[in-house]
């Protein structure tokens, strides 16, 4: 398992409370943020950030606000105050960055993106969430449950996320996340973090950088990841550069599932848009 205390911890103070980081790689070398989606934390990058490392980037992984060791509660949530924190963030790294969302980061990003287009080089969206799912009132009750209860999110929900292969250190994986999501404020921010996704997507005509798409052919988050992803690219194409990289039998976190193939997606994509 990622070894958090192995690698220096850092807080930055925003306006509501305190976001937790870390940061690995050459001081000079281009940034990328990488963001967790919902539930997770920074940890979840433990087996891909080392790569980018390997190729010669500078690495920040970021805890999202209410996750991890971040402020465990905030006045508000939502995919657009994330958005915001990956730029304050980024401003303190002096970047530009090109940014890692995953899931609801996702939307975050292209809401950093958006807003300040100098700051964000390029982004690499790793299952995104890029059109409006409705779901059924059943569902909507069932996503109800499993997001007030830190046991069932652990035992059935985010294990049944991942399709290719569950890596060696899962179990203890999720007794961390089981031991965190316990903690006051933490179910609260979990189910907070990924409102507001609409209000990102609606920025989508606001993108000029290039955006890779990454996802899981797998993913059960879909009825069908690959139409989903090919709508998602026809959509962001229509205003700037995107690609797509399919990840062949991969579920909800092809990062932690098949990191070395995860990494074959991303490393030529930053290294035409990562600035130096």
């Amino acid at each position: 398992m990622d070894n958090i205390k192995s690698v220096e911890l850092q807080l930055l103070d925003v306006p509501g409370g305190r976001l937790a980081y870390d940061v690995t790689g050459p001081d000079h070398a281009g940034l990328v943020l990488c963001v967790a989606g919902m539930g997770d934390t920074r940890a979840a990058f433990r087996f891909l950030a080392p790569k980018l490392v390997e190729a010669g980037y500078r690495v920040a992984r970021m805890d999202q606000r209410g996750h991890g060791a971040s402020s465990a509660t905030w006045a508000g949530y939502g995919s657009p105050a994330t958005g915001e924190d990956m730029l304050a963030l980024i401003r303190h790294l002096s970047g530009p960055a090109t940014i890692i969302g995953h899931s609801n980061a996702a939307a975050a990003a292209i809401w950093a993106a958006a807003q300040e287009p100098g700051l964000v080089s390029g982004l690499a969206l790793v299952d995104p969430f890029l059109q409006d799912g409705k779901m059924s009132p059943i569902l909507r009750l069932a996503e109800k449950i499993v997001t007030g209860s830190p046991w069932l999110w652990t035992r059935f929900y985010y294990p049944s996320l991942y399709k290719a292969a569950k890596p060696a250190d899962f179990d203890e994986y999720l007794v961390a996340m089981r031991a965190s999501l316990h903690e006051p404020g933490r179910m609260a921010a979990l189910r907070g973090v990924a409102t507001e996704q609409e209000r990102c997507r609606a920025r989508i005509p606001e993108l000029r950088c290039p955006v890779r798409i990454v996802m899981g052919t797998k993913d059960p988050d879909f009825p069908d990841a690959v139409v989903a992803a090919t709508k998602g690219e026809a959509l962001v194409g229509q205003y700037t550069e995107v690609s797509l990289e399919l990840i062949e039998g991969a579920g909800h976190y092809p990062h932690a599932e098949v990191p070395e193939v995860t990494a074959s997606a991303i490393l030529p994509f930053l290294a035409d848009v990562v600035s130096a």
